[in-house]
């Protein structure tokens, strides 16, 4: 496993330096250590670690609260420690989008699995949301596109076909996107429209 940088965010001393001396005998390295939640979030935006382990039950802010924080702010995988494992806290954990749930007294044959999973998850995710990402950046070309298109076939008395043509040669010929194109084939349209008005 790669030295992954791992942020621990847990109020107790003795668990911090267990989990300290479990990851770096498992190869990973401690990045801070945060004993609220607080300041859990002030150090995930301040070092941006690679993972980070996350108590339920901590001063001035719950991990849950933190959790959504940190993922709202910089996305990074997190597993929740927790001595309880209640089916409502499972599901809590799950709404926020943590990429892991490890129950206490923790052990290095637990640890491992554990970071591993929620690291090939957290990038599986990551993967997903850039598809989906890429999908919806399709399909709003493509609606561009054929607006435009429609514009030059009305303007210009052409056929579609040589309308998507004349905007695919000029996206290339001027090395501009096709939705940018588009968009200035409609807006030129809407000025040019509006003058004549």
């Amino acid at each position: 496993m790669e030295s992954l940088r791992i942020l621990i965010a847990d109020d107790e001393t003795l668990i911090t330096m267990s989990l300290s001396s479990m990851l770096e005998n498992i190869g990973c390295r401690v990045a801070a250590r945060a004993r609220s939640g607080r300041e859990a979030v002030e150090k995930a935006l301040e070092l941006s670690p690679d993972l980070i382990l996350m108590d339920i039950k901590m001063e001035d802010m719950d991990g849950f609260e933190a959790s959504r924080q940190i993922l709202a702010e910089r996305p990074v995988p997190i597993v929740i420690l927790t001595a309880f494992s209640q089916q409502d806290l499972i599901e809590k954990a799950d709404s926020v989008g943590v990429s892991g749930y490890l129950v206490k007294p923790v052990s290095e044959s637990d640890l491992l699995p554990a970071i591993t999973l929620a690291c090939s998850r957290f990038k599986q995710l990551k993967a997903l949301e850039h598809e989906v990402g890429d999908l919806k950046e399709a399909v709003r070309t493509r609606k561009l596109v054929e607006q435009a298109k429609g514009l030059l076939m009305q303007q210009e008395g052409i056929t579609e076909d040589v309308a998507f043509k004349r905007i695919h040669q000029q996206s290339r010929n001027q090395n501009i996107p096709m939705a940018k194109l588009a968009e200035a084939i409609i807006t030129a349209s809407k000025v040019l429209g509006g003058k004549k008005s």
